[in-house]
């Protein structure tokens, strides 16, 4: 099979498949011979930046997927503005980012971080598998311990944990924005 139909049917896989792409997923499609998935996503991309296309082929959770290019999302956030699939609270999305920050670590833990109950939100994310139970912790009474998912990965679009933003960067952020009049002037 020649190079230029293997790069078509990649670009079928990554417009087909929900979840990421990863090399054992490509290796199960091509029975003989399967091609370095890496090889052709770089000639994939080569491809797409030199004909300008508002896509692109990112790395996510260990694979590829098809996203927008950053440019052109403030009109595909338009689109989708009500068909949002994933509504946090905002404990959750608190709980959420603890203990993506913190891995593993209980209940207890989370909750002497919040100084609230943190059950139901627990519950709520592992539903929404966005948190697994990662193992028990060693000590009295061997409480599970929490940690983010793949879900949560493709979710956020990062490719692993230590893609998230350091916390020093955020609260540089968030000093910028407070600091900042946010172009609001006072009538004079």
């Amino acid at each position: 099979m020649q190079k230029n139909e293997q790069l078509r049917i990649l670009e079928a896989l990554l417009f087909a498949s929900p979840e990421p792409l990863n090399q054992s997923r490509i290796n199960s499609v091509f029975k003989d011979d399967p091609p370095k998935l890496a090889e052709l996503v770089k000639k994939l991309k080569e491809k797409y930046e030199k004909e300008k296309h508002g896509f692109e082929v990112r790395k996510v959770a260990g694979g590829y997927q098809f996203a927008t290019c950053s440019e052109y999302s403030p009109w595909v956030r338009r689109l989708i503005q009500n068909q949002s699939k994933l509504k946090l609270s905002a404990a959750a999305l608190e709980s959420l980012a603890i203990v993506a920050y913190k891995q593993p670590l209980s209940r207890f833990e989370i909750e002497s971080i919040r100084g609230v109950d943190c059950s139901g939100v627990l519950k709520t994310l592992l539903s929404r598998q966005l948190l697994k139970i990662a193992g028990r912790a060693e000590g009295p009474g061997r409480p599970l311990l929490y940690g983010t998912t793949r879900e949560f990965l493709e979710h956020f679009g990062l490719d692993r944990i230590s893609d998230l933003p350091r916390l020093r960067e955020i609260t540089e952020l968030t000093a910028a924005d407070e600091n900042s009049d946010g172009g609001v002037r006072a009538p004079e």
